[in-house]
């Protein structure tokens, strides 16, 4: 352990693109460490007796041992000894939300700047990727097969353990790329298209087969995956329903849900239109209605399409809003207003929209989620000039699978539920992810893709389950 007097206090800090720069484009806007700062990064690590770090990953990563690695030189077995519980490096270095995780907990930042966990898992996965991803070896004889719905964070991760442990798995995916929430809801300029896919290789180079274009529960069901010889069955399909506010106005033209909106962006490419053929109308002022990472993706995505002025709109404080600190940070240093404890009433306009009509809100007593409930001042209504609305209020559990799957018990959300360990109640059947815990994060996902392959594994092997 270093002596005190060595104890850096503060982070190295990492490079952004310039902010007047990278509003005009769709390039990642952090860049990354380079090696020398990562190992500077790395040296601040105390290397605790009792890393309570380790504590706050969900899906267990020795933090401290791949931390101690790196910082030796060793980018390999650092990455190494990060994929030996996460399959999906490079994606969790960008997306998660760390300062809520594994960084919350690190022991330097009861007194100093945390360890950068998640940009040191970023530098060794992308050290990797840049000198080849080493194919790893997989148990030659299957011990069953596995089908996996939807190719999100939560199937990804179930796939990969499974390969790992020796069974034959296949992702089936409904949109014509695999990649799930990572490739259609998240911009290229946070998490690029180039490494989810070189994620999903690395989960096939593990013997995963994927097919796009398949619908489950309509061009297949669960019952036709059964009669196609498949021993279990893992549902990752996600929370792919759109909420909307229920407020006149929103069926006009210019109004969008953050999904759709994210889904032409990313996925279309409609940023590159005409090459891409899927344009998109932003308009010149856009109003983001939700205080969520998914807002701020859709309000910075509005600015780089061309739009003149984005607010959020949100109806609580700053303090109140779920999006990561980092994520707000960027939004207003690229220039997009925010409207705070503002709640809309009314989309505005005759067939496009032409303003939204607001109330201006006050914080009461906290609500069931512990933040503070929002309460409309009497006679405070206003028009937010706009001719885009972008709503952004989260979505919903995919109600495909639950609506054509018979023996599932769902819940009062349309989630299927599952027990800890993501049994369902019909036999043979997992779920993970935003399909039975409602919309959350991407390493949550991953956590229950975990368990559920656990799980899966006894259920096979030993009949445990049901």
């Amino acid at each position: 352990m270093m002596s005190k007097k060595e104890i850096k206090k503060n982070r190295v800090p990492i490079a952004k693109q310039d902010p007047s720069v990278r509003v005009k484009n769709f390039n990642e806007v952090v860049l990354g460490y380079k090696p020398e700062q990562a190992v500077e990064e790395a040296s601040r690590c105390l290397q605790c007796g009792d890393p309570k770090c380790v504590e706050g990953c969900p899906v267990g990563v020795d933090i401290p041992s791949f931390v101690k690695l790196l910082r030796e030189g060793d980018f390999g077995g650092a990455i190494r000894k990060i994929k030996e519980k996460n399959s999906l490096p490079a994606i969790c270095g960008r997306v998660c939300p760390q300062e809520t995780q594994c960084e919350k907990y690190c022991v330097m930042g009861r007194r100093w700047e945390p360890i950068s966990i998640g940009k040191l898992e970023r530098f060794v996965a992308d050290y990797e990727r840049q000198q080849g991803v080493k194919v790893e070896q997989v148990a030659s004889v299957k011990k069953g097969r596995v089908a996996c719905v939807g190719s999100g964070p939560a199937s990804l991760t179930c796939a990969a353990d499974l390969a790992k442990m020796g069974y034959d798995v296949t992702i089936f995916e409904a949109l014509h790329t695999p990649g799930g929430v990572l490739m259609y809801g998240i911009p290229e300029f946070r998490l690029p298209k180039k490494i989810v896919q070189e994620e999903v290789d690395y989960v096939k180079s593990l013997g995963v087969k994927v097919v796009c274009d398949v619908i489950i529960g309509k061009t297949l069901t669960i019952d036709e995956l059964f009669n196609l010889g498949y021993d279990a069955v893992f549902i990752g399909s996600g929370a792919g329903l759109p909420k909307f506010l229920g407020i006149e106005g929103e069926n006009l033209n210019g109004v969008y849900s953050a999904n759709e909106f994210l889904i032409r962006a990313n996925l279309m490419r409609s940023y590159k239109f005409p090459k891409y053929h899927t344009p998109i109308h932003v308009g010149k002022k856009v109003a983001v209605i939700g205080g969520g990472n998914v807002a701020m993706d859709a309000a910075r995505v509005a600015l780089r399409m061309g739009a003149e002025e984005v607010h959020v709109v949100y109806r609580r404080s700053e303090s109140e809003m779920p999006a990561r600190r980092e994520e707000i940070e960027n939004a207003k240093e690229e220039g997009v207003k925010f409207d705070f404890l503002v709640n809309p009433v009314k989309i505005v306009g005759d067939d496009w929209v032409r303003g939204l009509e607001c109330i201006r809100m006050e914080l009461g007593e906290p609500d069931e989620s512990g933040r503070r409930r929002p309460i409309p001042i009497p006679n405070s209504n206003f028009i937010l000039e706009c001719d885009c609305v972008i709503v952004a209020i989260g979505q919903s559990p995919n109600p495909l699978i639950p609506k054509t799957t018979e023996g599932l018990k769902i819940g009062v959300h349309g989630n299927i539920i599952v027990d800890g360990d993501g049994r369902t109640s019909r036999r043979g059947v997992f779920a993970g992810g935003d399909i039975s815990s409602g919309e959350a994060t991407v390493i949550a996902a991953m956590a229950a893709g975990k368990k559920a392959a656990k799980a899966i594994d006894l259920y096979i092997e030993k009949g445990v389950g049901w």
